[in-house]
């Protein structure tokens, strides 16, 4: 791997495990040997709205916010999510989308439209890869690891090895998940 910092993004809703995937993320990182910055910027998590994480590692990180087009993988767990951070994807940047809808409070009030053809769009001008992450979740029994399910196809498009992820993931998520979440990553990684 280069000497440069590499720079990942995750957005999504609150409540939908951005802090547990960054946790993970960082967790690969530092076992790796890298100097991870984490920073987590929530909006209303509690009531839905946008969350967002940076993660940065290399050889040395000074700063923990990635910039505008700056990012090599956002990982998005909604559509919208993707669509609102986009632009801080790098030109060659990779965008892992979990195929899901959820309405922000304008479109649920009726004073905005959720837009249409948002994974299509994306896919017009960036390296998209989209995931019915929410559905794979609830075929294994637990709607919860959907984020994990992403993370595991995210993961695809980085620099660790499956085993790395999988002892990071034991050591951080809670006891009684782990296999879940294993088995969920493993759903994310193979497809």
């Amino acid at each position: 791997m280069s000497e440069q910092t590499r720079n990942i993004m995750i957005v999504g809703v609150g409540g939908q495990g951005t802090l547990l995937t960054s946790r993970i993320l960082g967790g690969i990182m530092q076992s790796a040997g890298f100097d991870v910055k984490l920073s987590e910027v929530h909006g209303m998590a509690q009531r839905g709205g946008s969350v967002v994480t940076f993660v940065r590692y290399g050889k040395e990180v000074h700063e923990p916010i990635v910039e505008e087009g700056q990012a090599d993988v956002l990982i998005a767990f909604e559509r919208l999510e993707a669509l609102r951070y986009a632009h801080f994807l790098k030109k060659d940047g990779v965008i892992i989308i979990n195929d899901q809808r959820i309405d922000p409070m304008p479109v649920v009030t009726g004073a905005a439209e959720y837009p249409s053809n948002i994974i299509e769009d994306l896919s017009a001008k960036h390296k998209v890869f989209s995931v019915d992450a929410a559905g794979e979740a609830l075929k294994m029994g637990n709607p919860k690891v959907f984020n994990i399910i992403v993370l595991g196809l995210a993961a695809r498009h980085m620099d660790f090895e499956k085993e790395q992820w999988l002892k990071v993931i034991e050591n951080t998520v809670p006891p009684k998940t782990v296999e879940i979440n294993k088995a969920a990553f493993l759903k994310g990684y193979e497809l």
